[in-house]
């Protein structure tokens, strides 16, 4: 194995591990969250630490699908925040 093959392992294992802890305390957050506002940031935050598994998981296989399903999350979740938030302030989604 080469030094740089060895850094990388490293770099993508430190960075599995930041992301997992990232997404443990967004979903504390997310519970005990005082507002719903709180409670809703935390899911945004869920969603972009999910994202941000599924590129280091694409870029540690080296697979490229990993890459398309990462922008889906991204969509959706944007949406999906969107949506809930539109929903805690007006009571409806669609006017």
């Amino acid at each position: 194995m080469t030094l740089a093959l060895q850094f990388l392992n490293v770099a993508l294992a430190i960075t599995f591990l930041s992301l997992a802890l990232g997404q443990v305390l967004s979903m504390v957050r997310l519970v005990l969250g005082p507002t719903s506002g709180d409670r809703i940031l935390a899911l945004d935050t869920m969603v972009i630490n999910a994202l941000g598994l599924v590129v280091v998981l694409g870029i540690h296989q080296g697979v490229q699908i990993y890459f398309e399903i990462a922008l889906l999350i991204a969509m959706l979740g944007f949406v999906s925040t969107v949506a809930l938030a539109r929903f805690i302030l007006r009571g409806n989604i669609i006017e």
